[in-house]
């Protein structure tokens, strides 16, 4: 494995403790700053909205600059905003920290996916982008438990001191191990700048892209926003359980996350989608279906989180494949869809609580996104350019940056 991937990961780890950690310390935080647990929630959506903004805007605004350069800009910035987060006084500063560290969010994983794929041969690719991923999963598994027990024993400032030296080590490891320059296609994005980048939107298939992203996270999402009320009350777990629940949940994460990129890499990303956005619908409405059974949740659980995160690879292959040579900023509109996904399908499972549904119907509603996942992605595959055609991966790779030949002139369908 190229070190490069291992600085990448660090990264993604001290992103994804950023984004997730505050929501067990949140009580805590909300009683030092003096404000109501309702406001200090907007130090979460707040995050979640401002690493759409990032994802987008900021991944718009260096599309000229060397990724390198870019990757350690936004450590720089993640570092600042945890850094403003542990000194911060009150909170307006405390929300101001949460939404710098944000901005980097988005663009460090969209830029990060593409140099990532540069660093590897082109059939290892997707693995190469589960292996950065990877650092965000291993957050869920250890780093927001850990996070978590350091903010109840110090406070919760020395969990965001915690994070901001993760930032510096991470900053060292992109400086000392990352390439200056990754393989990528001869003049991909660096000539032709933000217009050459907004060229990938012209493709149908790259919303079809974005749109799939959007319900597959959703779908996931919708049922996990509110698990804890699922298995408190209607699995019949203690709420004392729950933190070592979610582990197993984020276990699940960590061995989907690989195994999804894998899958893309073996079978090209389409195929692999549809396994798992398949296996998913199922594993949610069996979920929905057995919750009161405490044996079944546990094994629902750790399968959901394996195929939820199985398809972050493949979903990020297929943008990338499609944006052609403007990759980059389409693979940052990627991680801004993810972000869309996660607060659709919370939205959705929040109505279906307040129609008076009962806590397994946020499930039902991210069966209900799945099953969409699965129909836009066949009719995506049926409009693709070559559809009668299967393509190995290696010629789908060889769509990705650092390789010539066909498929770069003219991207087929990933099926």
């Amino acid at each position: 494995m190229p070190l490069g991937l291992l600085a990448l990961a660090i990264g993604g780890f001290g992103i994804g403790l950023t984004e997730f950690v505050i929501m067990g310390l949140l009580p805590k935080v909300a009683a030092d700053l003096g404000v109501t647990e309702p406001v200090a929630g907007w130090l979460i959506s707040g995050y979640a909205l401002s690493v759409a903004v990032g994802g987008i805007g900021l991944t718009a605004a260096v599309t000229r600059i060397n990724r390198k350069h870019v990757l350690l800009g936004l450590m720089v910035i993640f570092i600042a905003g945890n850094l403003i987060s542990a000194l911060a006084s009150g909170y307006g500063a405390m929300l101001a920290g949460r939404i710098v560290a944000a901005l980097s969010h988005g663009a460090f994983f969209g830029v990060g996916s593409v140099v990532a794929a540069g660093l590897v041969a082109p059939d290892r690719r997707a693995g190469a982008i589960a292996t950065m991923f990877a650092g965000l999963t291993t957050a869920n598994v250890l780093g927001v438990p850990l996070g978590t027990l350091i903010g109840q024993q110090f406070g919760w400032r020395a969990t965001f001191w915690m994070i901001t030296l993760i930032g510096v080590v991470a900053l060292g490891g992109v400086a000392l191990l990352v390439p200056g320059r990754t393989a990528s296609r001869p003049g991909a994005t660096r000539s032709g700048g933000l217009r050459a980048e907004m060229s990938a939107f012209t493709h149908p298939q790259v919303w079809f892209s974005l749109l799939l992203t959007i319900l597959g996270f959703g779908g996931m999402f919708g049922a996990f926003t509110y698990i804890a009320f699922t298995l408190t009350e209607v699995s019949g777990f203690a709420a004392t359980a729950v933190p070592w629940l979610l582990v197993l949940f984020g276990v699940g994460l960590f061995a989907g996350n690989l195994a999804g990129g894998k899958a893309a890499d073996r079978w090209t990303p389409d195929r692999a989608l549809a396994v798992v956005f398949t296996a998913l619908a199922i594993v949610l409405a069996v979920f929905a279906l057995t919750a009161r059974s405490q044996a079944m949740t546990l094994v629902s659980l750790l399968l959901m989180g394996a195929f939820g995160f199985a398809t972050a690879p493949g979903l990020q292959m297929r943008i990338m494949h499609y944006a052609g040579r403007a990759e980059t900023l389409a693979s940052g509109s990627n991680i801004a869809a993810f972000n869309l996904g996660n607060a659709l399908g919370a939205w959705l499972g929040g109505l279906t609580i307040g129609a008076g549904f009962g806590f397994t119907s946020p499930i039902w509603a991210g069966t209900g996104l799945t099953i969409g996942a699965v129909a836009v992605l066949a009719v995506a595959a049926r409009l693709a350019v070559r559809p009668a055609q299967q393509i190995p991966a290696r010629e789908v790779a060889g769509a990705l940056p650092g390789h010539s030949g066909s498929a770069e002139r003219t991207p087929g369908t990933l099926r």
